[in-house]
């Protein structure tokens, strides 16, 4: 090859656009082959590389803007539990039964999606939606006051568990 109009012998002369052609990346045809003169596979090497560098991109973007499964069963738990605070006393126990069902479907997810991170706050909210269930299970047709009262109690103490829960995973969930 030359450099500014220096011969080498057996190679053709080229003038300065040429070289200021190789130099910002641009190849001259080869005559014969119809490729490149500089590194022919050079490009294809780059390929995968490139590649590689993407799906890490990707992975690694991915990771950055999910949320734990348990963030999206969290509140699906606490709307069930908002739900006891809605309860009509015209539907009687069976309007407290059925709130109770959803709130132990909802918890039972929690419980399983959350316990690794949260087992303290997880076993908290089970052993407070299993309180709650006994004493709606044992509730007679038409409740005392201090048995209304120990579902009041049993209730509370479910949403203080579930409180307790989302102020522990806030940060993982917001």
């Amino acid at each position: 090859m030359t450099r500014y109009g220096r011969d080498l012998p057996g190679r053709p002369r080229k003038d300065r656009n040429e070289h200021a052609n190789e130099e910002a990346g641009m190849m001259r045809m080869s005559a014969r082959s119809g490729r490149s003169r500089a590194h022919d596979g050079s490009l294809w090497a780059r390929v995968p590389a490139a590649l590689v560098a993407v799906a890490g991109l990707v992975v690694f973007t991915g990771c950055g803007s999910s949320k734990p499964a348990y963030c999206a069963d969290r509140t699906s738990l606490q709307n069930s539990v908002k739900g006891l605070t809605n309860l009509n006393a015209g539907n009687g126990i069976s309007g407290l039964q059925s709130q109770l069902q959803k709130i132990q479907s909802d918890a039972t997810k929690v419980v399983s999606s959350a316990k690794s991170d949260f087992p303290s706050q997880t076993s908290a909210i089970k052993a407070s939606v299993d309180a709650l269930s006994s004493a709606v299970k044992a509730l007679p047709p038409n409740p005392s006051a201090p048995e209304i009262a120990t579902i009041a109690r049993d209730a509370s103490s479910v949403v203080n568990s579930v409180n307790s829960f989302t102020n522990a995973s806030k940060s993982k969930c917001s």
